[in-house]
């Protein structure tokens, strides 16, 4: 496993992080959850990222790293605890912290994050949303005091309204989903470059799509999903193409891709499982992805530069399709 500089915080973290919404286990196996945790941890993952929202993820994360030796840093977030939720409330949201203390089964939590501060209407954080600036700014800092906190941050998923609270200052890390991954390159407009402006650490999230660029769907891109434009088909029969010619499984182009570029720190997998564990480790381990490929990716994404409008957040791959279109 190798490490980088996770932006002005100066620690090292491994090019590999834990996503911990795949690790929740609501009426799950919570053995196979710890056991995936673990080996994670054994072959030099460090950084585990999880979430109030993310149902059982910080419980099921406590119980797994009890007793563990091997240093690592969690990061988790403000936001949906209490119910129903006031973010201009710091009584509320300390509870929250606090909450997550107790999961977590920590002293100090190492990254605290304010999930989604760049969506006006989901969680309105801001009392003005030109300066950026409310009572979890101020919770912020009195947590940094007091040490509850070591470092805070923004985790966010659009790609114009997000580098604006960026530009705000006096964050340390971002964290950016769904927007940097083999076929959607939006982040790579404003995000990356403001965070290389703020010197954030960059924690890239969901590399693979969900899962839509976990394994190949040949029969649905040839003769189904209704949803997909005729743009974003065909991008994915020349991905297709490119996997076959290249002899490279899908999700390990998808991890080394984002890898590949040296502004993000790490990025984030789910982890359904030791094997899946495994296997992800070992496809970062082969390092960045040459020049040539990085080339001929480039003009696969060229191919829809844009999320289409209607394009389902989540594309429903061997799901059933609830969208435009549907009654």
């Amino acid at each position: 496993m190798r490490y980088r500089t996770l932006g002005r915080t100066g620690i090292q973290v491994s090019e590999l992080g834990l996503g911990g919404l795949f690790v929740s286990r609501v009426g799950g196996d919570r053995r196979q959850a710890t056991d995936a945790i673990r080996r994670a941890l054994d072959l030099g993952v460090n950084l585990i990222d999880t979430a109030p929202s993310y149902h059982d993820s910080e419980e099921v994360l406590g119980l797994a790293l009890e007793g563990v030796t091997q240093p690592y840093y969690v990061s988790t977030k403000l936001g949906g605890r209490p119910q129903p939720f006031d973010p201009k409330d710091k009584v509320a949201l300390r509870r929250s912290v606090e909450e997550s203390l107790r999961l977590l089964r920590r002293d100090y939590i190492d990254l605290l994050l304010i999930h989604e501060p760049d969506r006006p209407g989901q969680y309105d954080w801001w009392d003005d949303w030109e300066s950026f600036h409310g009572p979890v700014r101020e919770l912020l800092e009195q947590l940094k005091q007091e040490g509850t906190i070591r470092w805070c941050g923004l985790g966010g998923t659009t790609v114009y309204e997000l580098p604006r609270v960026m530009a705000s200052g006096g964050w340390d890390v971002v964290l950016t989903a769904f927007n940097y991954s083999l076929l959607w390159r939006e982040a790579a407009l404003l995000v990356l470059p403001e965070a290389a402006r703020q010197e954030m650490g960059v924690l890239a999230g969901s590399p693979l799509q969900q899962g839509a660029l976990a394994r190949r769907y040949d029969e649905e891109v040839e003769r189904g999903a209704p949803w997909l434009s005729p743009p974003r088909r065909e991008q994915y029969r020349r991905l297709y193409a490119f996997l076959d010619e290249t002899g490279i499984p899908l999700p390990e182009l998808a991890l080394r891709f984002v890898l590949s570029d040296p502004r993000v720190s790490t990025t984030l997998m789910g982890a359904r499982s030791v094997e899946e564990v495994e296997a992800n480790v070992a496809a970062v381990e082969k390092g960045p992805l040459s020049r040539e490929v990085l080339e001929r990716l480039d003009e696969i994404a060229a191919l829809v530069p844009f999320r289409p409008f209607e394009e389902p957040f989540g594309l429903p791959f061997g799901r059933t399709y609830r969208g435009p279109g549907r009654a």
